[in-house]
């Protein structure tokens, strides 16, 4: 039984892990973090009994540690704390679940320590990919994606992309697929959080609605798979059956299909390289009344080729396009601009951003601050 790390226990991928781990009994938990929600991470601790436990927020931490202090999880804080809880000495994987680049450094110091990373925050590669991934290389670190997509092409290739041509990477289309620029501008942030298919997180469900989490994608893809972003094809599959697919030199197409359920990527990789039933419903081909493909439009949703630019630029850039999107996204569910502002603010934070082409970390996180300050300024 693998004994894991989860970073962003109380989220929605993170609770979703849990339920996993319950159903198929696959693992042990020894760590897990939050960022405030104590109240379910009490809950948490109680029933998993871990080793370790950390809270983002200080105050919260110091509650956290008054309520549980008749069990034997030690509870820890900030961000000091989160790496405690990656670097866990009894955890062999470390599911890294936290939303936006908070989960970048936490996740260097599990590879650093050799822990396998199961990664559902893509925001880690989009932003760090260049140092993650070499990093991973040295320390002889398996990263297996959680995100439906990149599992998917996981799959199809079999974990070994040396042969790809192309990545043919599927969206849904969010909830405005359809619609035009003037028709979105204005929309509200309880319209953009109905999602047709999914169901995740609030920031992830803004950025499917942009396009930007496709964006992400084609970034961490690129990455993950060593694949240029120009031979990343996103092809918008409304019915969300189709999760990605893997094109190979001869031309021939291997796709990955299954109902829209988080548990099942989140299960094969916990359980990589066998498979355990999850709870997952069938395909009923009978009942399937078609699959569909379209083109996205980024007239309409520009910033997914905002974030084919930050990704043929490199550098620094990613960060700067990730940072700027998290501060909009932010704002925006604070009702504090429109929606249509979102990939303005985006679009002209990356336009005063000088580039660093071959950043440390130091530079990536410089970056990242930046982008957030200059962001605020242009809203």
């Amino acid at each position: 039984m693998k004994k894991i790390a989860i970073l962003g226990s109380t989220g929605s991928i993170g609770r979703q892990t849990l339920e996993v781990i319950d159903e198929n009994r696959c693992a042990e938990v020894v760590a897990l973090s939050v960022y405030s929600n104590i109240d379910l991470a009490e809950v948490q601790i109680r029933k998993y009994k871990p080793e370790i436990a950390a809270v983002m927020m200080e105050e919260k931490a110091g509650e956290l540690k008054t309520r549980v202090a008749d069990t034997n999880t030690k509870v820890v804080s900030g961000v000091s704390g989160i790496i405690e809880c990656a670097t866990c000495e009894k955890a062999d994987m470390v599911v890294t679940a936290v939303v936006g680049i908070a989960g970048l450094i936490p996740t260097i110091a599990a590879i650093e320590k050799g822990k396998t990373i199961a990664l559902a925050n893509k925001e880690t590669l989009v932003a760090g990919g260049s140092l993650v991934m070499p990093l991973a290389k040295e320390k002889g670190v398996k990263i297996l994606p959680v995100d439906s997509e990149h599992s998917a092409i996981f799959q199809s290739c079999g974990g070994d992309s040396s042969k790809i041509k192309k990545i043919l990477l599927t969206a849904s289309g969010g909830p405005f697929f359809g619609k035009k620029k003037d028709e979105i501008y204005n929309m509200t942030p309880p319209q953009a959080l109905k999602h047709p298919n999914w169901n995740m997180g609030t920031k992830v469900t803004i950025d499917s609605s942009t396009l930007m989490n496709k964006g992400l994608e084609v970034i961490e893809a690129s990455h993950l798979f060593d694949v240029m972003a120009e031979n990343i094809q996103v092809v918008v599959q409304p019915q969300s059956i189709i999760h990605s697919m893997v094109e190979y030199e001869d031309n021939s197409v291997i796709a990955q299909l299954s109902v829209p359920d988080m548990k099942l990527p989140i299960s094969y990789a916990l359980t990589y390289p066998e498979r355990f039933y999850c709870g997952t419903k069938e395909i009923d081909f009978y009942e399937l009344a078609n699959i569909t493909f379209a083109k996205p439009d980024t007239e309409t949703f520009p910033c997914l080729e905002f974030a084919y630019e930050a990704g043929r630029l490199g550098g620094t850039m990613p960060a700067v396009m990730n940072g700027s999107n998290e501060v909009a996204v932010e704002r925006f569910l604070e009702g504090k601009i429109k929606y249509g502002n979102i990939a303005e603010i985006i679009h002209e934070t990356m336009t005063r951003h000088e580039n660093v082409k071959n950043p440390t970390l130091f530079d990536i996180l410089e970056a990242d601050m930046w982008a957030r300050r200059v962001a605020a300024e242009v809203i």
